[in-house]
């Protein structure tokens, strides 16, 4: 149970952290140091690379989740109100993922092929917004996947 439990938090981690991190850290330093014209490029070249550990991380939480699951609670029945919710926010975060991943993501790299800052930077506003709504959800799943059983 504890490599389940160990890839489990890693994974979340290596998701909401990476949200995280692109939005309060990189996105605003983007804006004041990358001319404008540039910034779908960088962000598209970026988001390919942390795309890439997000399908990961979800494969690694669907599995080891699962696996905890019905290995300790014997299925979602034994399973706590907090397994329950971190489950179904957990996948609601998966599904605006997946959004994002194939509608303004894909828009953005066919932006950037074809040269066009003015849609690349129409496209990472809508991503931008969709990672925010993501981090929320992230950071209510954190908490409660780690105190939820003392609440």
């Amino acid at each position: 149970m504890g490599l389940a439990i160990a890839l489990h938090v890693l994974s979340a981690v290596i998701w909401v952290g990476g949200m995280f991190f692109a939005y309060m850290a990189m996105r605003p330093a983007v804006v004041e140091v990358i001319d404008a014209s540039q910034r779908g490029a960088l962000w598209c070249h970026t988001l390919s690379r942390f795309f890439r550990w997000v399908w990961v991380a979800i494969i690694l939480l669907l599995v080891t989740g699962y696996w905890m699951v019905f290995s300790v609670f014997g299925g979602m029945a034994g399973a706590g109100w907090h397994v329950h919710v971190m489950q179904g926010l957990g996948i609601v975060m998966m599904l605006l993922y997946c959004h994002v991943y194939f509608a303004p993501f894909r828009r953005l790299k066919q932006a950037v092929a074809n040269q066009d800052p003015q849609e690349g930077g129409r496209q990472v506003g809508q991503i931008r917004k969709l990672v925010g709504t993501n981090l929320i959800l992230g950071l209510i799943v954190v908490v409660i996947g780690a105190a939820g059983r003392y609440l």
